[in-house]
């Protein structure tokens, strides 16, 4: 039996750059809408879960799934630089922010560092590899990108090498103690079968 995993990145609002670490703002109505002119390329009928983020959840909303929000995908604890935005910190804690970008295990800003959620999500990962079937999740960019690490066998420095961007899919297919990936489908109009 196979499980088939697509993992969606929810839309944004605003500028990239103004965007906070850990920020849980709302998803304006440009993204929104942006989402639901997506809804028709995303199976309705699959098992749908998302990050419990508040733009996750109504990024699935959007593309028309009842996601089931999971504490495991939820995306990194950034500690003290939650809200703030990646200029400001390099303004304040540059070697601090060196020390996060290059080393996995390291969490100066007193949350989780990123082979602590890459454990996490490759937790939840592998046992929903158990099951078969098709599953949708809406999660943060930076827990597709441990999802990814974990599914490849990839050391963990290679998380910062992925760039996912908004309302992009990128799918898994896992079974016999394995996992395939096709990379960056946009999402779009479905194909037909």
């Amino acid at each position: 039996m196979t499980l088939r995993l697509t993992l969606i990145s929810p839309a944004t609002s605003g500028s990239p750059r103004d965007v906070g670490f850990d920020d849980d703002g709302p998803l304006g109505p440009e993204g929104i809408a942006r989402a639901e002119s997506l809804a028709s390329a995303v199976d309705p009928t699959a098992r749908a879960y998302s990050s419990p983020s508040a733009r996750c959840r109504r990024t699935a909303e959007a593309l028309g799934l009842s996601a089931q929000p999971v504490s495991a995908l939820a995306g990194c604890a950034m500690g003290r630089w939650r809200g703030r935005t990646l200029a400001a910190v390099a303004a304040e804690e540059e070697a601090a922010l060196g020390v996060w970008l290059s080393d996995p295990t390291a969490a100066p800003h007193g949350g989780e560092s990123a082979r602590e959620v890459r454990r996490r999500v490759g937790d939840w990962l592998d046992g929903l590899r158990a099951g078969s079937g098709r599953v949708t999740v809406v999660a943060e960019p930076d827990v597709i990108r441990a999802a990814l690490v974990h599914a490849l066998g990839a050391p963990d420095e290679a998380a910062r090498r992925l760039d996912v961007r908004p309302l992009t899919a990128v799918h898994l297919s896992g079974r016999a103690a394995r996992w395939n990936l096709r990379v960056g489908d946009p999402l779009g109009p479905a194909e037909a079968p």
